[in-house]
C-alpha cells in the first residue's frame, strides 16, 4: 500500500530522531511516510520543536506551490531525442514530460523491450528511467504505433 504524504504535525503526532545531518521524522500513524529531513550541521543545536516547526514550514511551502502551480507537459518534437543517457547514474532519463514508446516482445521467454526513438530499453531500464520522476504521477495511453504522433481522443467511461 502506498504511504500517505507527510502533513503538518504536532509534536505528539511524531517522533524525531537524528542521523548525522538528518532529522528522521516518523509519524505515529504507520500509514504516513517517514521523512529524512536534511538540516546540516545546525541540527546539533536544535530541539525537536524547532525541527518540527521548520519541517511544518516546508509542508506549508509545498502546499502553496501545489495550489499555485500550473503544469504544462513538454513533449519533445518528433525527430529529436526524447531521452538521454546519464552516465553518472548509469541510466536513461526523459528530456521532456511525454514519452512516445513502442512495446515489443512476446511476454513469454523472450525479454520485452520498450523502444523510445531507436533506443531499446529492457523493462528494468525503463523502470529506472521512470524512477527519475519519483513523486509525480503518470497517465499511460495505449495507441496504435501509427498514431504515436497524434493526441488520442479519450472517452472516459467504464470499460465494456
Amino acid at each position: 500500500m502506498r504511504k500517505k504524504k507527510p502533513y503538518q504535525a504536532k509534536l505528539e503526532e511524531v517522533t524525531i530522531s537524528r542521523d548525522g545531518d538528518n532529522a528522521i521524522i516518523t509519524y505515529r500513524d504507520p500509514d504516513v511516510a517517514t521523512t529524512y529531513f536534511r538540516l546540516g550541521a545546525e541540527i546539533d543545536g536544535m530541539t525537536d520543536r524547532e525541527i518540527l516547526d521548520l519541517f511544518n514550514q516546508t509542508i506549508d511551502a509545498r502546499e502553496l506551490l501545489a495550489a499555485t502551480y500550473h503544469h504544462v507537459a513538454i513533449e519533445v518534437s518528433a525527430g529529436h531525442p526524447q531521452i538521454k543517457y546519464f552516465a553518472d547514474g548509469d541510466q536513461w532519463t526523459p528530456r521532456g514530460d511525454v514519452l512516445r514508446c513502442i512495446i515489443e516482445g512476446d511476454g513469454l521467454d523472450n525479454e520485452d523491450f520498450i523502444f523510445i526513438d531507436d533506443q531499446a530499453l529492457t523493462l528494468k531500464e525503463f523502470g529506472k528511467l521512470l524512477s527519475t520522476c519519483s513523486g509525480w504521477g503518470m497517465r499511460i495511453t495505449f495507441v496504435p504505433e501509427n498514431e504515436l504522433e497524434n493526441e488520442p481522443e479519450i472517452d472516459i467511461r467504464k470499460p465494456d
